[in-house]
């Protein structure tokens, strides 16, 4: 089996739920002496991209996702030890939550799934988060992005206060702020100065990583 080969096996099976033959896979690209870092963009992290897709045209749904999720992480755990160097370092690292008054959570985590699969570094604070805990946070680790949801009208104005109290910190200017929901819009992301408005999880991760890679 090529390299090439192994990846597109690893890709497919994880599409498939296949849990125990990508974990094997990747222990095999081990055996090869593929780099890990490799084996993970090619074969898990693009395998997680045809996830996406697949819920985007709502051929998968959550439950499908999540154990796809479940195979790529079990991939990752084989892989992690073997990585080279540092690659934290340059990771995109994000705080998600659900804002203040809100405790609906199916998109938050879903997004957070997708994110992680997509290499990301997240920090979840859950529902019902008090404003000022997204910028104690974001502050702590150093965070590139702010990301916010809520389903409830009554609640998305606690956006804007977030955005406001990052430029009162002076972290505007460091601090990418996402939002999404029900009642959000690409209209409201303007108006209250968010960098980013997704309709979805997959959306959200590809523009996250744009608008990183533009900074």
């Amino acid at each position: 089996m090529t390299k090439k080969e192994l990846f597109e096996e690893i890709k497919n099976n994880l599409i498939e739920m296949e849990e125990d033959v990508v974990e094997e896979l990747c222990k095999k690209s081990l055996e090869m002496d593929i780099p890990a870092k490799e084996t993970i963009q090619e074969g898990l992290i693009a395998g997680m991209e045809v996830v996406g897709q697949l819920y985007e045209e709502e051929e998968y749904f959550l439950p499908e996702v999540l154990i796809c999720s479940d195979a790529m992480n079990i991939g990752i755990d084989v892989l992690k030890p073997h990585l080279e160097g540092d690659v934290s370092s340059d990771k995109i690292r994000a705080v998600i939550g659900v804002v203040e008054g809100d405790t609906h959570d199916i998109g938050k985590n879903l997004v957070k799934i997708m994110l992680e699969a997509g290499g990301i570094e997240v920090h979840d604070l859950g529902r019902d988060v008090a404003l000022d805990e997204f910028i104690h946070k974001a502050k702590e680790i150093e965070a590139h992005f702010i990301i916010m949801s809520t389903l409830m009208t009554t609640t998305m104005e606690g956006m804007k206060v977030v955005i406001e109290k990052l430029k009162a910190e002076g972290m505007r200017d460091s601090v990418k702020v996402a939002i999404g929901g029900g009642p959000i819009s690409q209209r409201f992301a303007t108006e209250i100065g968010a960098d980013l408005y997704t309709k979805d999880a997959n959306e959200a991760v590809r523009k996250i990583k744009e608008i990183h890679e533009a900074a």
